[in-house]
């Protein structure tokens, strides 16, 4: 459909310079430059006709004109949008690597104060047994004396 649209706006433009061509040769010159011009019963009626189609091809190219800018417009802001969005994803697509990075380190730093709270833990039970063990060495030795 495209490609027909495309070749038929060449239609008016080349039709309109014939045209225009056509009404100079029939208001300018006459039967002594060119005797074709003898076979035309009224030349002056003729160049009349041919500029009112004159108009008319030219509104036509005009209509195939605004048309195919406002194709031209409508790509670009098609192009433009889908820019946008791409850009849009792109970013999206950066703050959720950020948001999984910041949870990775969130989740080590949180597993780093578990392992250190467990190893605290460890050394304050380690410590408790040894307090015990002592209390129950110096007891021990306490009572044989």
């Amino acid at each position: 459909m495209n490609r027909w649209v495309n070749f038929l706006s060449l239609i008016p433009g080349t039709t309109l310079t014939i045209l225009i061509i056509s009404i100079a040769f029939l208001r300018f010159y006459d039967e002594t430059d060119f005797t074709l011009l003898g076979q035309v019963a009224n030349p002056r009626l003729w160049g009349n006709r041919l500029t009112v189609a004159a108009i008319l091809v030219a509104l036509v190219n005009f209509g195939f004109e605004w048309d195919r800018r406002n194709r031209e417009t409508d790509c670009l802001a098609e192009e433009k949008q889908r820019r946008v969005a791409e850009e849009q994803r792109r970013i999206e697509e950066e703050q959720r690597r950020r948001e999984d990075r910041a949870r990775a380190e969130n989740a080590r730093a949180e597993e780093e104060h578990r392992r250190t709270e467990a190893k605290e833990q460890a050394t304050r039970r380690a410590r408790v047994e040894v307090e015990r063990d002592i209390a129950l060495l110096s007891f021990l030795a306490d009572s044989s004396e």
